[in-house]
């Protein structure tokens, strides 16, 4: 790291934490799905400032870069994330997904803390941002989770679906059956449910109360007309502009379409793709989920309503689990600290 030099000479400290220290104090729970459900309610406020999202494409290497960042009035630090993501690593013997966090003083914009977390704090969010949607939108008595996919995100989202939900039993769908059933047998054991994979995507869509996506896909694997009245959807997967798990026809069947950032989800969620196809207008007025936290949007008012959050994930989520992890790290004195 190059020193920064500061007026009088005057040394600052800087925290670098791993992945594996990381892991040790963050974890999946309460919360962090509270400190993320807070920084939706912060958004709603409008007094937070969160840039658009900076994507930088690297063709040639199949890959591509995404920073995002929230200030958050009220909080003495502010998250830069870095998240790359180059997709023909596994050939190479590498992680597909790695990344880091910067954890920044809102006084001084001096640099508090490094986080070397190769994207798990984004995987803790992202899980915790869909127990928030749940939590302000499905039937309270949903009891039965129907997950897309079977990979690091479908896990947590099941494991963060119990904590706001009294779900006993999930259905698991994934292209690779394999890797379902071992999603399954592994879910099973871990959260003493039954879990179940199945062949067919309508059967685990059909089968729950809520269903969650959680896949890189880019054409819709769910169909607006398998929903039925009092299902709830959260979709995950959209946070690029190609990237499309669900019908776009399902953001008008639904009787309430959530975004977590309107002006995100119009660019690159399930909307954009609604959009796109004509059946939402560009300009059209849709609840944001911090909103619906807030009280200043309407949600879920009945049992047989059709609900559905599009989550693309945002950077006031970042600031918030960044926070999180600043506040247990210095509590527990972990990780390195340099002087700069």
């Amino acid at each position: 790291m190059v020193p920064i030099a500061l007026a009088g000479g005057t040394m600052a400290e800087v925290s670098i934490l791993t992945e594996r220290e990381l892991r040790r104090l963050v974890s999946l729970d309460l919360d962090a799905i509270a400190c993320v459900e807070d920084a939706f309610r912060a958004l709603a406020g409008g007094r937070v400032v969160m840039p658009p999202i900076l994507r930088l494409d690297i063709a040639e290497a199949n890959g591509e870069v995404d920073v995002k960042s929230a200030y958050v009035p009220g909080l003495s630090s502010f998250a830069i994330k870095v998240s790359p993501g180059f997709f023909d690593n596994p050939k190479l013997g590498l992680p597909s997904v790695n990344g880091l966090m910067l954890v920044m003083s809102a006084t001084t914009g001096l640099i508090e803390a490094i986080f070397l977390d190769n994207g798990y704090l984004t995987d803790v969010r992202t899980a915790a941002a869909g127990a928030v949607a749940a939590r302000h939108l499905s039937r309270p008595d949903s009891a039965v989770a129907g997950i897309i996919g079977a990979g690091v995100q479908a896990r947590l989202q099941l494991e963060a679906l119990m904590f706001v939900r009294p779900i006993r039993k999930a259905v698991v769908w994934a292209r690779d059956v394999e890797k379902a059933k071992a999603m399954a047998a592994e879910s099973a054991e871990r959260l003493g449910i039954e879990v179940a994979a199945v062949g067919d995507i309508r059967e685990a869509v059909e089968a729950a109360d809520i269903v969650v996506t959680t896949t890189p896909a880019s054409s819709p694997l769910v169909r607006a007309e398998w929903l039925r009245p009092g299902q709830h959807l959260t979709a995950m997967g959209a946070d690029a502009e190609h990237k499309n798990e669900v019908d776009p026809a399902l953001v008008k069947r639904a009787d309430i379409y959530v975004a977590d950032s309107l002006a995100q989800t119009r660019r690159l969620g399930e909307l954009h793709h609604a959009i796109a196809a004509g059946l939402a207008h560009p300009d059209e007025v849709f609840a944001e989920i911090g909103g619906v936290i807030a009280g200043i949007s309407p949600g879920r008012s009945g049992a047989s309503q059709i609900t559905f959050a599009d989550l693309t994930g945002t950077g006031v989520q970042d600031t918030a689990i960044a926070t999180l992890a600043r506040a247990r790290a210095s509590g527990a004195r972990a990780g390195s600290v340099i002087e700069t």
